[in-house]
């Protein structure tokens, strides 16, 4: 990795090292600066924040698209951000960005994506971090749009830094977008279920299906702005106090005897 005056830009993604999407956002980021990429080996999508600890991470050297040097690991996209920082850099980033993802990380999907944990390990790490998806899951979707989303807060990130603690979570439609919104994570959820098949042993298996529930109607919610043909902007924080409870819980109540 050569040095020089401009910014330092790690990118990761859970789609992995080959995938479109972090192409896509390499190119963006290195109109800012210097890019690295250093990503999982093989698909880790809704991995979250999981971290490997029973098994030795390996790092292999890979040229992405015949411009940007990086590195696969066999490990998770969060572990991809800690091995970096760690070992595989030798100059500390100036920002993280993570994506572009292959399918939307609006509502809860924020707490499944490793995509965002990638961005957010960056952020716990001391980085300014930006998470990056589209709401189309093809792999040949048009990722325009979420590029030019993303090359305005990549923009607005390096003028104006973070505060400590948040993480900005960018979703976009594929192709163009109307406006891009700051937003607030939507209200929702999966109903989960799980289909039970035999295999040809006559063991039993299971296979998630189920459904997406959204139960914000606000306005301001990411998925309304998404809905609306938008691009979104969410700051998300690591910190998963809930302020408002411990306003107003009396802590005699925990000391009372029965």
């Amino acid at each position: 990795m050569s040095k020089s005056e401009r910014p330092f830009i790690l990118v990761s993604n859970d789609d992995g090292i080959f995938s479109p999407g972090i192409k896509a956002l390499a190119e963006v980021a290195a109109e800012f600066g210097d890019v690295y990429i250093v990503a999982p080996d093989k698909e880790q999508s809704a991995v979250g924040h999981s971290i490997t600890i029973q098994v030795p991470l390996r790092a292999s050297k890979f040229t992405v698209a015949d411009k940007f040097e990086g590195e696969a690991v066999n490990g998770t996209p969060a572990d991809c951000v800690k091995l970096a920082h760690g070992q595989l850099l030798d100059r500390k980033p100036d920002l993280v960005v993570s994506g572009i993802n292959h399918g939307s990380n609006a509502g809860i999907n924020i707490m499944y994506s490793g995509t965002v944990s990638a961005a957010t390990e960056g952020t716990i790490l001391g980085y300014p971090s930006i998470a990056v998806s589209c709401t189309d899951f093809n792999e040949d979707a048009n990722l325009r749009g979420c590029q030019e989303a993303a090359r305005r807060v990549i923009r607005f990130v390096l003028k104006n830094g973070l505060p400590r603690g948040i993480t900005l979570n960018v979703n976009a439609p594929a192709g163009e977008f109307t406006s891009i919104k700051w937003t607030r994570q939507a209200d929702s959820r999966y109903v989960e279920e799980y289909e039970s098949r035999k295999d040809p042993f006559d063991r039993a298996y299971y296979w998630l299906t189920g459904k997406f529930e959204l139960l914000d109607e606000g306005k301001d919610s990411d998925i309304h702005a998404l809905n609306d043909g938008k691009a979104t902007v969410t700051p998300i924080q690591y910190d998963l106090t809930a302020y408002h409870l411990l306003e107003n819980v009396d802590e005699r109540s925990l000391n009372e005897e029965d």
